[in-house]
């Protein structure tokens, strides 16, 4: 499991992102406690899918700006992986 930092609720507060992967099963879970958010993503997902899916799915608890940076550093996260 990785955790990253980020600052998504304001800009003083940073905030743990857990990068979970199971490469025997061939998907990943990411997860933010402090928005009370979870998404599981398969090994094969596109990526143009997966970032429409991280934004709708952000975009329900984030405003959209702070969706799409945040959505655009996991992408980023998971590539590292």
């Amino acid at each position: 499991m990785k955790i990253r930092k980020a600052n998504i609720l304001d800009e003083k507060a940073v905030t743990n992102i857990y990068i979970y992967e199971n490469k025997k099963e061939e998907y990943r879970v990411v997860a933010i406690p402090d928005i009370e958010w979870s998404l599981l993503i398969g090994y094969e997902e596109e990526t143009e899918e997966l970032k429409r899916r991280l934004l709708v799915s952000l975009g329900r608890m984030l405003p959209n700006e702070k969706a799409e940076q945040l959505s655009r550093k996991i992408l980023s996260w998971i590539r590292e992986m």
